[in-house]
């Protein structure tokens, strides 16, 4: 999908938006009745923001950009054009409306917002049924593809974090797969090109991946698929939320603050851990659930991720490490894809770095957030690359997030 052609991207833009206002109709059944009104929270955006977001984003980049065919080469500042909706910069320009007043704005109403998603796709398509057929040309409509992409797991988490009730089709679709269990991976040492080729015919490239570099990776052995929950079971019983030896001081202070306000003692949305048996009961999208021990552990911060593997005796592995695994080992059992997973490294530009137009997606979260690479069962398929590298404060753990781990 990085190197889709014009027809493919349209055929993909219309699936992102039937998918994003299928994700918000689950809001709609559960919030209308309310005016959609929810608690301010620091991890998340409100569903009516959040979804004139993902349209005021597509027709900043398309609609309105006059330099829309020149790519990562456009001029900044520039002037654009006017939006159809009068308000929209107000309202939905994320790197002007500081998130906690995005809950005071005098939005309009879920059908009208709808309609402005209708009418901004309407004019993509048309635009781009004139676009030409090379990388620059077809530079913002892949943008624009990947970010609604992003915004709708968004949206996934949000209704997690929520409690929302799901169509039982989703709740199927956002539920881990049970794995079966694998011994770990020995990968041989190597010279890794880090990152993804970037110029002319190399496609879409998120700019955080740039440039492609080497890297002398000696042998190591990783986990073949992430933590499970029998696994972090143990580490529970062992004490493991109670002992700050296997915790970074940072971490620990993280751990006692959500004790004292949450009383918390495992991961997020666990209700009740079975020690002797094994058994986890978390919370998913509201409806309490008994999570399978060779599921995917999930809900876990960076904090968390790392004390599992200090009282393992094992780390976190680097990102150039999961990398060559993703993409040499997974004929021997290694398995990704199932939930994000974090690394041990810290979000840094690689070599050469320069941000793309989109200068707000990576350069600000530089040295304060830890990267996670994969994916999760919430993200779309063509979301989906080994190279992709996503990135949040290591407290997170509303994301569908989990680890695993490497020797020392």
């Amino acid at each position: 999908m990085r190197s889709a052609g014009r027809d493919v991207l349209s055929l993909a833009l219309m699936d992102a938006r039937n998918h994003t206002l299928h994700l918000f109709s689950q809001y709609q059944k559960a919030l209308e009745a309310v005016n959609f009104s929810m608690p301010l929270m620091p991890e998340i955006n409100p569903p009516l923001w959040e979804l004139g977001h993902i349209g005021w984003f597509q027709e900043w980049w398309i609609g309105r950009n006059m330099q829309r065919a020149m790519g990562t080469r456009l001029s900044s500042p520039h002037t654009r054009l006017a939006s159809i909706e009068p308000n929209a910069d107000l309202w939905w320009d994320s790197s002007h409306v500081a998130h906690d007043t995005r809950w005071a704005l005098p939005l309009p109403g879920a059908d009208n917002i709808r309609a402005y998603l209708l009418d901004t796709l309407e004019s993509t398509l048309e635009l781009l049924e004139k676009a030409g057929d090379d990388d620059d040309a077809l530079y913002f409509y892949r943008l624009c593809l990947f970010h609604e992409d992003m915004h709708a797991e968004a949206l996934a988490y949000t209704a997690q974090t929520l409690g929302l009730p799901l169509d039982p089709a989703l709740q199927a679709v956002f539920t881990p797969p049970a794995m079966a269990g694998r011994e770990p991976v020995l990968v041989p040492a190597t010279v890794w090109q880090l990152g993804s080729p970037a110029g002319a015919g190399s496609g879409f490239v998120f700019d955080n991946e740039k440039n492609q570099h080497p890297v002398q990776v000696p042998e190591f052995e990783i986990d073949a698929q992430p933590v499970t929950w029998a696994q972090f079971v143990e580490f529970v019983d062992d004490g493991g939320y109670d002992s700050p030896e296997w915790w970074h001081p940072e971490g620990w202070q993280w751990l006692q603050k959500l004790a004292e306000g949450e009383g918390r003692r495992g991961p997020r949305y666990v209700d009740q851990i079975g020690v002797a048996s094994g058994a986890v009961m978390q919370t998913r999208f509201g409806v309490p659930r008994r999570m399978s021990g060779n599921q995917s552990a999930m809900h876990m911060s960076w904090w968390e991720a790392d004390a599992w593997c200090r009282w393992a005796g094992r780390r976190l592995p680097s990102e150039v490490e999961w990398e060559v695994a993703a993409h040499t080992a997974v004929r021997r059992g290694f398995r990704w894809g199932d939930v994000w997973e974090w690394m041990g490294t810290t979000f840094r530009p690689y070599p050469g770095f320069s941000p793309d137009p989109y200068a707000e997606y990576s350069q600000p979260w530089f040295e304060t957030h830890k990267v996670l690479r994969g994916a999760s069962f919430a993200t779309r398929a063509r979301m989906k690359n080994p190279k992709y590298r996503n990135f949040y404060l290591p407290g997170r753990d509303d994301i569908f997030c989990g680890f695993r781990s490497c020797s020392l």
